[in-house]
């Protein structure tokens, strides 16, 4: 029953975060503005699973209950795929289980220049990097953990002249339900497992266009991110203010640099621990918080930093960056590359260095990803966990997550690396690829049983889609993963999959048949495999 609950408030958290779905204040808005697509459907699969480690046959039943809607006025522009799954396990060796997977994303135009942004995801993730690496997020799957978030707040665009100001404020909140059995040998210390946090982002900025004011361009900006996490009562609190400058050295090529100053804090208490000096877990596997232990701090700093490049933009269509600085007490390296050469094509790559949190990371990520995505029907893919691509191409091209998602933790990181998508759809036939490295490294205070202070841990991951309609009832799918975790606490892990599905739509009434294999391998132990089959039906009201 608490299951059954925790799914349904998470469905609600997830619709919750797209205000005013259906609604739109403009009722003069033209009819050919409008674009009105909203899908409810219920759906029956039966799954197959076999595992090659134990040579066992299981079987379960999936009831699900979703929605797919799309809508585009003059003053709402909303996108949800949401969908809620409950798994009836046949063997006393399974349980039953509840699944929440969706994604939403939307605004509505208040006044002019003003806006309501929100958001939300709803996924399921691997939480251990130690541990399991598995690709079907199936029944009874060890070392995962239900990943709810959302985002809700407003944005302002206006200025007077030549003047531009921006500002914004976002409020989020992110929630982990406990993993199960990870696959860490018996013994290994306890990591400190991520269970729910509230986030606050606060930006602002006024500044002016090249050959307006100026012959360059100048902004100033300033920013406040702070969160508070239920695990030992942790808290992360970051000030920032800089300025830009970007002086055109042609009409297509300009060099930009910015200095500024930041302020960011982490802390947190110890666990409590017991006689013998262990901390002391509650019933999900977390640890207990020490209410007589001072804050301790895990990450400081404060000072001045700096960075510099060249931006170039031969076209609308074509824009490059990068920059080179110094922060966090070393040098930093970020860049942003986007292209579309046509309609319906895009290529964008970016490559990061920040200093954050997974609550942080994933409402920054959540937000990256395209308004418009290609969600699918195949029940074995990694739902949005993954690399979600977009279906216009362009800025739209899509995101991957798999950087936020290579493990689950409570402690501040500094997060570095680069993800590249490619997304092209032509007629009936959609593409997209995805790949990218991660490394995080760890910071928390020096507290009994806490392990993960000053460890590093990598990730490369890459996802091909393929998705072809055949005629015109039937349709193709196919996905293949690629994924490789590395962590200063136990030896690496590759995990690789790929499934295929076949769909027939009867009307309103569509089928489903989907097969799919993975395989996780890691030093020193047995290699997994697994094999899972699907047959489902979906009605379409």
């Amino acid at each position: 029953m608490i299951g059954r609950i925790s799914g349904g408030v998470a469905l609600a958290m997830l619709l919750a975060a797209t205000p005013a779905v259906a609604q739109d204040r403009d009722a003069g808005a033209a009819k050919s503005q409008r674009r009105v697509s909203i899908t409810p459907y219920i759906e029956l699969d039966q799954v197959l699973t076999w595992d090659s480690q134990s040579d066992d046959v299981l079987t379960y039943t999936s009831a699900a209950a979703g929605v797919d809607a799309s809508v585009e006025t003059q003053r709402v522009s909303v996108n949800i795929s949401a969908r809620y799954e409950h798994q009836f396990a046949y063997d006393k060796r399974s349980s039953d289980a509840d699944v929440v997977t969706g994604l939403a994303n939307a605004q509505v135009r208040v006044a002019r220049g003003l806006s309501i942004d929100a958001g939300g995801i709803a996924t399921r993730s691997r939480t251990d990097i130690r541990g399991a690496a598995p690709i079907f997020f199936g029944n009874n799957d060890r070392n995962v953990s239900n990943v709810y978030s959302a985002y809700i707040g407003p944005t302002l665009s206006t200025g007077r002249g030549p003047i531009g100001i921006n500002a914004s404020y976002l409020f989020g909140y992110t929630k982990v339900t406990q993993p199960n059995s990870t696959g860490v040998a018996p013994g290994s210390p306890s990591l400190d497992y991520f269970d729910d946090s509230t986030t606050q982002l606060a930006t602002a900025s006024v500044g002016f266009k090249s050959g307006t004011v100026a012959p360059f361009g100048a902004t100033l900006s300033v920013g406040w991110t702070r969160e508070d996490q239920g695990q030992l009562d942790g808290r992360f609190d970051g000030l920032y203010a800089r300025g830009d400058v970007v002086q055109p050295l042609s009409g297509t090529f300009a060099v930009e640099g910015g200095v500024g100053y930041e302020k960011i804090k982490s802390s947190s208490r110890d666990p409590l621990v017991d006689a013998g000096g262990n901390p002391v877990l509650d019933r999900h596997g977390r640890f207990v918080t020490d209410p007589n232990s001072p804050r301790r701090i895990a990450y400081n700093t404060d000072g001045i930093y700096w960075d510099a490049g060249v931006l170039w933009r031969p076209s609308p269509r074509t824009t490059l960056e990068a920059r080179v600085g110094r922060r966090y007490d070393s040098w930093t390296y970020t860049g942003s590359l986007s292209y579309a050469p046509r309609a319906g094509v895009g290529l964008q790559v970016g490559v990061y260095d920040d200093v954050e949190t997974f609550g942080t990371q994933l409402q920054r990520g959540i937000r990256g990803l395209p308004k418009e995505f290609t969600a699918t029907r195949d029940l074995l893919m990694q739902q949005f966990s993954g690399c979600t691509f977009g279906t216009t191409g362009g800025g739209a091209t899509g995101g991957c997550l798999n950087s936020v998602f290579q493990s689950v933790s409570n402690a501040t990181y500094r997060a570095r690396g680069v993800d590249g998508v490619i997304s092209l759809t032509r007629g009936s036939t959609s593409m997209g690829f995805g790949a990218g490295y991660a490394t995080r490294k760890f910071y928390a205070p020096q507290s009994p049983g806490v392990v993960i202070n000053g460890v590093s841990d990598d990730s490369y991951y890459a996802q091909f889609f393929y998705s072809r309609a055949i005629g015109a009832r039937t349709s193709f799918s196919g996905d293949l993963f690629a994924n490789y975790y590395d962590s200063g606490l136990a030896p690496g892990i590759l995990s690789l999959g790929g499934t295929g599905s076949l769909s027939r739509s009867f009307g309103r009434l569509g089928t489903t048949a989907s097969v799919g294999v993975y395989t996780f391998s890691q030093d020193g132990q047995n290699d997994q495999t697994q094999a899972q089959a699907t047959l489902g039906a979906r009605y379409q009201f």
